[in-house]
């Protein structure tokens, strides 16, 4: 849907441009710099793209209405479908940055509103401070087999086995200092699900190893696991997530976003689902109804 609204302008540009083309041409003509078949020739090329650009803006247009037509089914659905989805299961977020309070504030909503609980937050410093990191890791020596920048995505993966378990949790008590930007919760409760949230720019080197074995870790911890985006235009996490096996829903931000997050949290069809260019698997997952009572 949105990637027309680029095709559209590109068209349209194309056009100024060529009609700016013919202008010139038309007013070098009369001195003898234009033959009249050129001149012929931008004339055609002006008509086939104005075709062009009327066929791709009813395109955009049939889009429109059904960007509405999903935002309005969406809004409809939401508290139909959400109450009980998440009956008594307990939820933990990650943040890869700083946590953002928007998108913090609307995983939990909709956690709630499925009658689940965020019972941790943890959100995590990036870069790495990979020589501290392995500092910290060769006092102790159960932690020898994680020493090495070449471990370092079985350090990540560490980590996301612990967060998604819970009870003992030695690798982030050890780091906390050194990776922990903001933590919220005990660390004690297992969770039933897991979220991922990127707010940190993309990352490279020795901090990108790290991160794709905390995502893969997540993703084999067996419960579901999803990476989630807003409807914004900023760098994307999303196919970094899909790429370690999450399922992953973009613009979580708006009520489709927050209906599919809650469908696959609560066990729905893993998958890639939203609106934008990532999303493989359509808007949402297949609803299936929940069983009655009484």
């Amino acid at each position: 849907m949105f990637d027309l609204r680029y095709h559209v302008a590109s068209l349209t540009a194309v056009f100024v441009a060529l009609v700016i083309g013919i202008l010139v041409g038309v007013g070098l003509s009369g001195k003898g710099f234009v033959n009249d078949a050129e001149r012929d020739n931008l004339t055609n090329q002006i008509s086939a793209l104005q075709q062009q650009v009327a066929s791709a803006q009813g395109s955009l247009d049939a889009a429109s209405r059904v960007e509405d037509a999903l935002r309005r089914f969406s809004d409809e659905a939401y508290p139909a479908v959400v109450p009980g989805r998440l009956d008594g299961r307990r939820v933990a977020v990650l943040f890869v940055g700083p946590v953002d309070a928007g998108t913090a504030l609307t995983v939990r909503k909709a956690v709630v509103d499925a009658g689940g609980a965020v019972v941790r937050t943890r959100s995590i410093r990036v870069p790495l401070d990979t020589q501290r990191v392995q500092d910290i890791l060769k006092r102790q020596p159960s932690f020898r087999p994680l020493q090495g920048l070449a471990q370092l995505g079985d350090v990540g993966g560490v980590l996301a086995g612990e967060l998604a378990r819970g009870e003992a949790t030695p690798l982030w008590d050890a780091l906390d200092e050194t990776i922990v930007l903001e933590r919220k919760g005990l660390s004690a409760p297992p969770v039933d699900a897991v979220v991922v949230v990127r707010t940190a720019e993309p990352q490279r080197g020795p901090t990108k190893t790290f991160l794709a074995g905390v995502y893969t870790g997540l993703a084999r911890t067996g419960a579901p696991a999803v990476g989630v985006d807003s409807s914004g235009d900023g760098a994307t996490a999303i196919p970094a997530f899909a790429l370690a096996g999450l399922s992953t829903v973009d613009s979580v931000d708006t009520s489709a976003g927050r209906l599919a997050l809650v469908l696959v949290l609560g066990g729905g069809a893993p998958g890639n689902y939203g609106v934008k260019e990532f999303a493989t698997d359509g808007i949402l997952p297949p609803i299936i109804a929940q069983p009655t009572q009484g």
